[in-house]
């Protein structure tokens, strides 16, 4: 087999623009999400374009037991993971902590760093057994500065780019490589699942710039995971040209 990439959260956005990016690039797939139908639909459209294998996992990386027990299960040729993309994560929510709806504190916390957390504890062991690997993990402009109505989301996000260092740190005996992406404002469902499946309010986020597109993370993750062996992408922060900051944009 070819190299092969893990990406969780490929159903859409930024997941689905990697692993069709990570497939023309010439790697076979492990695609992983919540939602099977679109996960049927992202195989066909991959296979479609490019000489692809591509192995599907239906799994929510929140529950701790359903992934491992799915990663466990992998027939023993797709263990040979040469590329995880850390990508499955969300907001939900922008109510001030006084405010805040505990369940939405429960699902961010529970996607973005547990779900986060256990993927890379039954994967890389994997990478550890065969001293090769690369884990890239998506983070935010959330994880570098905070905003008003950001709070939770902020904070699971920095705890991804704590994590991230760790996990280098930890990686670094065994020869695995340990990246970041931290994207500002990019148009995906992103919003529509902040505001809760409110599309009118979502679509005011990007009004009056040009945002990032999920294929221009999916453009970064390629070119952090083509460089030379001896050579490591620590972090990158990928904003739009009208974003300065997390709270500096200029809209026409």
């Amino acid at each position: 087999m070819k190299k092969i990439a893990f990406i969780t959260g490929a159903t859409a956005g930024i997941g689905e623009a990697c692993a069709k990016r990570m497939a023309k690039a010439g790697y076979d797939l492990i695609i992983s999400g919540r939602r099977e139908e679109n996960l049927n639909q992202l195989e066909k459209e991959i296979i479609k374009e490019s000489n692809c294998k591509i192995c599907k996992l239906v799994v929510d990386v929140r529950k701790q037991e359903d992934v491992f027990d799915k990663i466990t299960q992998l027939p023993k040729e797709w263990q040979n993971i040469d590329l995880l993309i850390n990508n499955a994560g969300l907001a939900v929510g922008i109510s001030a902590i006084q405010d805040g709806v505990i369940d939405d504190w429960e699902r961010m916390i529970d996607t973005n760093i547990k779900g986060l957390l256990y993927i890379t504890r039954a994967v890389s062991p994997l990478m550890i057994e065969r001293k090769k690997g690369h884990i890239i993990n998506v983070t935010s402009i959330a994880g570098k500065e905070v905003y008003p109505g950001g709070n939770v989301y902020c904070a699971t996000k920095h705890a991804v780019d704590a994590l991230t260092k760790g996990m280098r740190i930890d990686m670094l005996p065994h020869n695995i490589k340990v990246s970041s992406v931290a994207p500002g404002m990019v148009e995906t469902e992103f919003s529509v699942v902040r505001f809760k499946g409110d599309k009118s309010k979502a679509d005011q986020v990007y009004n009056g710039f040009t945002p990032l597109y999920a294929e221009d993370i999916a453009d970064t993750v390629e070119f952090i995971a083509s460089r030379p062996a001896h050579v490591n992408i620590n972090d990158v922060l990928i904003m739009p040209t009208a974003q300065a900051s997390a709270r500096d944009l200029v809209r026409n």
